[in-house]
């Protein structure tokens, strides 16, 4: 009984962990053809993380990072930018 018990605790415990893991994966952006922009709402140190300053996503001088604000997705002037307030195709947010 006691060994059932403790494995019966260490499943619930794994179930817990792995149902927290999956709530941590960040929203993605992508681009009109479905072409990934990065993770929305990562950690600074996250290669693939718009918050990245230093990552492909997340750099101010990447041509195709949202924070370039002379790049096609990050400009203020540009339809496909979310940074557009009058944007008519800016990119979707693919949830978990």
């Amino acid at each position: 009984m006691k060994h059932a018990r403790l494995t019966l605790t260490a499943l619930l415990l794994a179930a817990k962990l792995a149902a927290q893991d999956f709530n941590n994966i960040p929203d993605q952006a992508a681009n009109t053809d479905g072409i990934s922009l990065g993770s929305l709402g990562g950690s600074r140190y996250d290669a693939d993380s718009t918050a990245n300053p230093y990552g492909m996503y997340g750099s101010q001088y990447n041509t195709e990072s949202i924070n370039n604000p002379y790049g096609m997705y990050g400009s203020p002037y540009s339809i496909v930018s979310p940074n557009d307030p009058y944007t008519t195709m800016a990119p979707a947010i693919i949830g978990r």
